[in-house]
């Protein structure tokens, strides 16, 4: 796998969270109920006067009622693909070095700052010797 795709674990962790707000707000203004309240009266005399109560469902946000199953799809399909990525990312951490996996965990996931990592580190890390640790494992093949 390529190491590069470490970097897209964060936007991808985002991009789900974002998909899924999305998704929630398309299945809400699919369940929106319009609500009126109508007057008339009875065909025959006295003609008095009655109220109605009338309700459905509003599609007036989008012109075509079917556009937002397919919105929804897409949407589905883009939070698959960035999950997919998440899986291979947390996958291949496995196969990787502890040490390395905390380094990665701390830097990349977490976005501390190398000074932060060392600290979480220990023994007697500096950020400079666990910031080239990391470029060395990175340049590796």
């Amino acid at each position: 796998m390529d190491k590069q795709i470490l970097y897209q674990y964060i936007d991808a962790c985002e991009l789900v969270k974002e998909t899924e707000e999305d998704i929630r707000k398309i299945k809400q203004m699919r369940k929106r109920i319009e609500q009126d309240i109508v007057k008339g009266s009875s065909h025959d005399f006295p003609y008095t006067p009655v109220n109605f109560h009338v309700e459905g469902l509003s599609y007036s946000a989008v012109s075509d009622p079917r556009g937002l199953e397919v919105q929804e799809q897409i949407l589905e399909e883009r939070k698959a693909a960035a999950q997919a990525i998440k899986l291979q990312v947390e996958a291949w951490m496995l196969t990787i070095p502890q040490r390395m996996q905390r380094i990665i965990r701390y830097k990349i996931f977490e976005e501390m700052t190398w000074a932060e990592v060392a600290v979480k580190m220990g023994r007697k890390a500096t950020a400079d010797g666990v910031r080239v640790e990391f470029q060395r494992f990175m340049e590796e093949n």
